[in-house]
């Protein structure tokens, strides 16, 4: 198996309906980045660059609501169902760094 990029070393298999909403999330959030470089680049005033950069917030707290309901949805429930009370304190951590 090719090396995981990711800290915890885990893999989660993603339906493909979640995988293609996700992936269009991320695309448009893509999307609103370059769009903010392009204003940066063309000398746009400071306040529309920020309610664009706020836009860009909204859009990733929104990706990361749908992937948090997922994550508890599935890998939590899934975990608990079978004995591994571990994935509780996961969670609780994950949690914690989210609401710094």
């Amino acid at each position: 198996m090719e090396e995981c990029c990711c800290a915890s070393g885990k893999h989660k298999h993603r339906e493909e309906e979640e995988l293609r909403r996700l992936n269009n999330r991320l695309s448009r959030i893509e999307g609103q980045i370059r769009g903010i470089k392009e204003m940066l680049n063309h000398d746009v005033y400071c306040t529309d660059i920020l309610i664009q950069v706020s836009a860009v917030n909204a859009a990733l707290n929104s990706f990361s609501k749908e992937l948090l309901a997922s994550h508890i949805k599935t890998c939590v429930a899934d975990g608990i169902r079978g004995g591994d009370d571990a994935v509780i304190d996961e969670l609780v951590g994950l949690l914690q760094k989210l609401m710094k």
